[in-house]
């Protein structure tokens, strides 16, 4: 596989503003193939972007990256929102009514079940139901789904007040939830949340609102997923 130059990839005219968040910069719309692999984003406010532009979002970082690897993609279709827990995305998904497969699906989501101290068991129960979602829309492909770990917010100025000590303990325990029962299933697992805890001494990880990465963070995160996912697809 040839080797994949990802300052290239990720937008190097937005990576040459390294003195602003890339949320702060102007960005055009990339356009998309029509006849490219279809791929489905189920998750909460990170993957939807919130506080920055729809095309600085991960989902569309990693299409916008695909697409440049010569991985046809169209755009992708975003099952999230900001404040989501497992049961209300569940609940999200059965409302759309989806029909068909997709051929690249991830998930990232429990963010908000740890923000309102939801129980962990609960947490585990409906990660499982939703990693069995993903598969399905998936066409049953399990090396087309892709499961991303939950960032600790408790690094950033929303945080500034609160335990960010328990906060990260808490993010941990989920993730170490959702980390085995996505191995378990043999689903690739991204562990972004040692890079999210970055945004700690680097203010251009925040987006503007002081609490959701920036655009710069989700290319960080397209940099660990974009080699895997090219290789699902034999390119």
């Amino acid at each position: 596989m040839r080797k994949i130059n990802l300052v290239i990839l990720l937008m190097a005219s937005l990576m040459s503003c390294a003195n602003k968040n890339m949320d702060e910069i102007e960005i055009a719309s990339p356009t998309y193939p029509q006849d490219g692999l279809s791929y489905l984003a189920l998750g909460d406010s990170y993957t939807i972007g919130e506080a920055v532009p729809a095309v600085s979002s991960f989902p569309y970082q990693l299409a916008t990256a695909l697409n440049a690897q010569k991985t046809k993609v169209t755009a992708p279709t975003i099952i999230a929102r900001t404040g989501w827990t497992t049961d209300e995305l569940i609940a999200a998904i059965k409302d759309k009514a989806l029909t068909g497969k997709y051929d690249i699906v991830t998930l990232l989501i429990g963010v908000n079940n740890q923000y309102r101290g939801y129980n962990a068991d609960t947490y585990r129960a409906e990660f499982v139901q939703l990693l069995t979602t993903a598969i399905t829309y998936a066409g049953g492909n399990k090396k087309h789904v892709f499961v991303v770990s939950i960032p600790d917010w408790g690094v950033t100025p929303f945080a500034q007040s609160r335990d960010r000590a328990q906060i990260a303990r808490e993010i941990d325990q989920y993730n170490a939830i959702n980390k085995e029962e996505t191995l378990k299933a043999g689903i690739t697992y991204f562990d972004i949340t040692p890079g999210s805890r970055n945004a700690a001494a680097d203010a251009a990880l925040v987006a503007s609102d002081g609490l959701h990465p920036s655009g710069k963070m989700y290319g960080e995160w397209v940099g660990k997923l974009l080699p895997e996912v090219v290789k699902a697809f034999g390119n």
